[in-house]
């Protein structure tokens, strides 16, 4: 149950990234991947904060937000900024990803804690 659980959150997930970073692509900087990491942060939050029950976090946390956020890309497209010369973009990609991030899954676990 719990593999089918992972799968089916993970599928989902991994559509809605998919649908985010088409919607909101650009090519000065790399807001459907911040939008979807900081947004997965939030949810993981929430998940956390409210204890859920092992089934939610299989499908939710593991599944749903484990597909929908990409620190591989995150990665991926900081070091194309840097590599590009746009160093301010990459520091301030790095910098507001990692804040807002933890921003969001602090506010989205003491809300339902």
């Amino acid at each position: 149950m719990t593999l089918a659980l992972v799968l089916i959150g993970g599928a989902v997930g991994a559509v809605a990234r998919y649908l985010t970073d088409r919607a909101i692509r650009s090519r000065l900087f790399p807001w459907g991947t911040f939008v979807v990491n900081v947004t997965g942060s939030l949810v993981l939050g929430v998940v956390s904060g409210l204890a859920a029950g092992a089934w939610v976090r299989d499908l939710v946390a593991i599944g749903f937000c484990g597909a929908l956020t990409t620190y591989s890309t995150f990665g991926y497209e900081t070091v194309r900024l840097a590599s590009a010369g746009a160093w301010r973009y990459a520091v301030v990609n790095a910098a507001a990803t990692v804040l807002a991030g933890l921003g969001a899954c602090w506010i989205g676990w003491t809300l339902t804690g």
